[in-house]
């Protein structure tokens, strides 16, 4: 019996290991001024004192995450029937876990949403070019891209998604500049009960800017965390952040501000041009040309690590038409009616995603019109939309004002996954901090996402009642 209680409370302190529970005596800052700390080398000792005046709120403790089972043996075609469509090539449509890297014609072309078709490759070997850049599968979207892209380290971003750049209704509306380029965009639910959205970006060369740039929460860290990216961010709730983002978990470029250990002021900068009349939690922005000089300072790599997983698992050129599934062309995330999900704030005005057929892309739709990027004025739209489903709850329930939530983004829980159309229930699985997420359909069977950027959807379990399909 003492061997169970023994055995049991080790169990225990090793699942609360990877929890993101800080000191209590932790202060509080969601959104500061630069200070004037910046600097070429990361300090992980040394920690700025807040300036923050509000009171510090004491974190409940996050229910420890369900035991995440191994992932699984990729499934290919021919093991689930209905699940895939040949093209004219005909031939079998085999997934790639291995990423095949050969020489291929890049013709990038940003309009043109369907994926290229051609044979399967069945070698997993490098091939040598005369003249021809070699290309290979993307871990972030599929899509065959030159290998030095693919095999750099993503950037996660961090944006806000508010309706107005301001606090009153005479505030200008939020532009969001350069989240088109984003492969994949996580979007969750944060305080006042909006969302805010996080861009992984892989091709970023030709950007010289990103934002405006929002807070960290650790959630999202941990989701960032899953593709080894390096996280960028403006601010941060610092009770339940400081420890995360100040540590060796993590590779960040930071705005200076209160909290962080050696932010990099030189990366950040504030436009009141772009967003004109913004409040200045939406006017500052991330300065792509300083990124290679900051890295360098810092001293990250810029190649993954050793504990890099590929997660998600996509089509080798060709659809994967789950023709045997519901069809669901419009999917509100939190519902069409108000709600404290974080996806329904706004009624007739919740967010939503519509699918074309003709392109195989769901565009989004929020405040009542298609989402799109000041940069380009593109329309935002993607291939395959996730939801995420976890436990939720708010961390200062004794203070409502201050409205800090948590997200239970390890271990596994249900999923629900759209693509060409169609809906897949499943479940999710991330068995720590590095690992990467799955996606397992009803059968176990890997979920095949289709060739294409994802937009991931952290939905709330006790608000999951409002998710609607049509």
């Amino acid at each position: 019996m003492k061997k169970g209680v023994i055995l049991l409370t080790m169990v225990l302190i090793l699942c609360l290991a990877g929890c993101s529970i800080l000191p209590e005596d932790s202060p509080i800052l969601l959104e500061g001024e630069k200070t004037e700390t910046k600097g070429p080398a990361k300090n992980k000792d040394s920690k700025e004192e807040s300036n923050s005046s509000e009171e510090e709120p004491t974190e409940e403790a996050t229910p420890e995450p369900t035991p995440a089972p191994t992932p699984k043996e990729a499934k290919f075609f021919g093991e689930a029937e209905g699940a895939w469509v040949e093209l004219p090539e005909g031939g079998e449509a085999e997934p790639i876990r291995e990423r095949v890297v050969k020489d291929k014609e890049i013709e990038p072309d940003d309009e043109d949403p369907e994926t290229a078709t051609e044979e399967p490759v069945d070698q997993r070997v490098l091939e040598d070019g005369e003249g021809t850049p070699k290309v290979m599968q993307s871990y972030l979207t599929g899509e065959w891209k030159d290998v030095d892209i693919v095999n750099r380290r993503s950037l996660a971003v961090m944006f806000p998604n508010a309706y107005r750049a301001g606090g009153n209704n005479n505030s200008p509306r939020l532009q969001l500049y350069g989240i088109s380029r984003a492969g994949i965009i996580y979007e969750a639910p944060v305080e006042g009960r909006i969302t805010a959205l996080m861009g992984i970006f892989e091709e970023y060369d030709q950007l010289e800017r990103l934002g405006p740039i929002a807070n960290a929460r650790d959630y999202f860290i941990y989701d960032a965390m899953s593709f080894d990216s390096i996280f960028v961010s403006w601010g941060m709730a610092r009770a339940f952040t400081e420890a995360l983002i100040n540590s060796d978990r993590i590779d960040d470029v930071s705005a200076p501000t209160a909290g962080i250990a050696k932010g990099y002021d030189d990366a950040f900068f504030r436009d009141e041009d772009i967003i004109p009349d913004a409040s200045k939690d939406y006017n500052g922005y991330f300065d792509l040309t300083i990124l290679k000089e900051a890295l360098e300072d810092y001293g990250y790599s810029t190649e993954y690590r050793d504990t890099f997983e590929q997660g998600f698992l996509f089509a080798n050129d060709k659809l994967a038409t789950y023709k045997d599934y519901p069809t669901v062309t419009r999917i509100w995330p939190g519902g069409k009616g108000k709600n404290s999900g974080g996806y329904g704030n706004y009624a007739d005005k919740n967010p939503y995603f519509e699918y074309d057929e003709e392109r195989h892309l769901y565009y989004r739709y929020q405040y009542g019109e298609p989402l799109s990027d000041s940069m380009n004025n593109k329309k935002i739209a993607v291939t395959n939309v996730v939801f995420k489903i976890c436990h939720g709850e708010e961390r200062t329930p004794d203070q409502p004002k201050l409205d800090y939530l948590a997200y239970r983004v390890h271990g596994q829980d249900e999923c629900i996954v759209f693509t060409n159309g169609k809906m897949i229930r499943g479940t999710w699985v991330k068995s720590s901090d590095q690992s990467a997420d799955y996606l397992y359909d009803e059968n176990g069977n890997e979920i095949v996402l289709n060739q294409g950027k994802t937009w991931i959807c952290l939905i709330w379990q006790e608000y999951g009642q409002y998710m609607t399909f049509e």
